[in-house]
């Protein structure tokens, strides 16, 4: 029987997430504050930022998934990068108060169609994310470990 592999310590890890969260976060809020919604009008800043996101967090864990297991190096940079830089980037609270407001001030329309392409455009980014990272990994030779 072999000896037991070691596991992480989880505060560590933890740690390495709010970091990583405190990061995303700044990165988004500088964003949202240089590119405000005015009253009624299209959050272009969030759905940016969370498109960006997605595809990138599509991207990330096809490359993790194709380097090995999720231990050591790669399960640290998916808590790091993956939940904390990017968990913290992109955001589900500011597009839920933003889809509010819309519909609050009338723009129900606006809010309406802001909730369903904000949900299936970052679908299709993360998919497109992970697509690029195969086609990538296709044409390098490397196929899924």
């Amino acid at each position: 029987m072999s000896a037991p592999r070691p596991r992480p310590h989880i505060l560590g890890l933890a740690l390495l997430v709010a970091a990583g969260s405190a990061v995303g976060t700044l990165m988004r809020a500088g964003i949202g504050s240089a590119l405000p919604a005015g009253a009624g009008q299209w959050p272009w800043a969030t759905l940016g930022v969370n498109l960006l996101g997605s595809l990138l967090l599509g991207a990330l864990l096809e490359a993790l998934s194709r380097a090995g297991e999720d231990t050591g190096w790669r399960r640290r940079v998916r808590l790091g990068v993956g939940t904390g830089v990017l968990g913290g980037f992109t955001t589900y609270s500011t597009y839920v108060v933003e889809i509010d407001r819309l519909a609050d001030a009338g723009h129900l329309p606006v809010a309406a169609a802001y909730a369903v392409v904000s949900v299936a455009a970052g679908v299709a980014a993360a998919g497109l994310g992970v697509a690029a990272v195969a086609a990538v990994a296709r044409r390098a030779g490397r196929g899924r470990r």
